[in-house]
């Protein structure tokens, strides 16, 4: 029996590497490293977007209402204004449309039912393509560092390509010492379908990206598409950034940018402690540290007849804060009817879980039955270690 963890094991354990930009932002940071992108601006108010419309100067503009969610261009509006991305080559409907959107909350197939509210919009010029490519920069275990991925096939699922068209998917690994060379930029290039000039600009484009990807310490950057125009000019026209957690130490500009608010409130809170936690449907509230535990934990209420309430795997390296920390979050969900401890003592010591629960019982005054589960650790009385009992059923 799974309960359907695929996607809870994918978000614990990679969603602290992915910050949370808008479109714009991304967009900025490549403009810093010199790739081309659609010139733009950004507004959260309708009479700023009508003016930045007009400094275009632009055939054609293009409208995106700015969240973190696909599938814009086919959402809804509770302003009723179908579609959060507009196409107009008349600026002065440009306001008009903004008014429609900032304030207002747009659903789409990945927000939540109530949608998220715009609170900012791009203007941006809106450029005709004429050829679509995909290439992406990512840290690939096999090889010890970072890859150049291309396909001529681009604007669509890259998966897809790979599947029903392998032979069009281009890979070349980077030393990291030396770099894209300018010979590995212009086969690229060359693999992608792109000729004469614009092998050359392509391949500059993409040397200039792979700077973007030490500059950040991205651990992908994806573009699809990469495509040329009718005048000749080849342009990122989407791109999604991955960055390492790890290196926020030295990068706190770009995670100063992270946009947490669209983000669950709970998860925020929990990601402020250093603790993993995804919110669930069910009345069990999950209590358990290391990320297998936590799924094997779920599935086992499920398999017995039971919803969890909660995905929150607290780690190794817990304190007796965070313990605290965690129990005043899981009592807060009103759904809560129970709490299941579960914790293996191997990589904490079960004797900081027991103060954490004590005091958390005490001044929380628990009033939902707790069922706690510690074996495995040890706690050191005198010089001789003593074991937790393996099952405390009440504190």
């Amino acid at each position: 029996v799974l309960l359907n963890l695929r996607g809870i094991e994918n978000h614990v354990l990679f969603s602290r590497r992915w910050l949370n930009l808008q479109e714009y932002q991304s967009k900025k940071l490549m403009q810093e490293s010199g790739v081309t992108v659609q010139r733009f601006y950004v507004a959260d108010n309708p009479p700023d977007a009508l003016q930045a419309a007009k400094r275009l100067n632009a055939k054609e503009i293009v409208l995106k209402a700015q969240i973190l969610a696909g599938g814009r261009g086919k959402g809804v509006f509770n302003s009723g204004l179908k579609g959060g991305v507009h196409l107009t080559k008349d600026p002065s409907v440009v306001g008009e449309l903004a008014s429609k959107m900032l304030g207002y909350s747009l659903t789409t197939k990945q927000t939540p039912k109530e949608g998220v509210e715009v609170k900012m919009v791009m203007v941006a010029e809106a450029l005709d393509i004429t050829r679509e490519t995909y290439f992406a920069i990512l840290m690939d275990r096999a090889c010890n560092g970072p890859v150049m991925v291309g396909s001529p096939q681009g604007g669509m699922d890259i998966e897809e390509v790979a599947d029903k068209s392998p032979e069009l998917i281009f890979k070349e690994v980077i030393d990291i010492f030396e770099g894209v060379r300018d010979d590995q930029a212009l086969r690229m290039a060359a693999n992608l379908g792109f000729k004469g000039p614009l092998e050359r600009q392509a391949a500059d484009q993409i040397m200039r990206l792979y700077d973007l990807f030490l500059k950040v310490d991205a651990t992908q950057v994806e573009v699809n598409p990469l495509g040329e125009t009718p005048e000749g000019q080849v342009v990122c026209f989407d791109a999604k950034i991955s960055f390492d957690d790890n290196a926020e130490f030295r990068q706190k500009a770009v995670f100063a940018l992270d946009d947490m608010s669209e983000s669950d409130p709970t998860e925020t809170e929990a990601a402020k402690w250093d603790l993993k936690y995804i919110g669930l449907d069910g009345n069990i509230a999950c209590f358990v540290n290391g990320a297998g535990l936590a799924m094997a934990t779920c599935d086992i209420i499920d398999l017995h007849g039971g919803k969890p309430a909660n995905f929150l795997d607290l780690g190794g390296g817990v304190k007796e804060k965070q313990v605290y920390e965690a129990f005043k979050l899981l009592t807060a969900d009103p759904k809560v009817e129970a709490i299941l401890v579960n914790i293996f003592g191997g990589i904490v010591n079960c004797a900081i879980i027991a103060n954490g629960i004590t005091k958390a019982c005490r001044e929380l005054e628990l009033k939902v039955p707790l069922v706690v589960r510690l074996e495995g650790g040890y706690c050191t009385g005198g010089t001789t270690p003593i074991a937790l009992h393996p099952y405390l059923p009440s504190v």
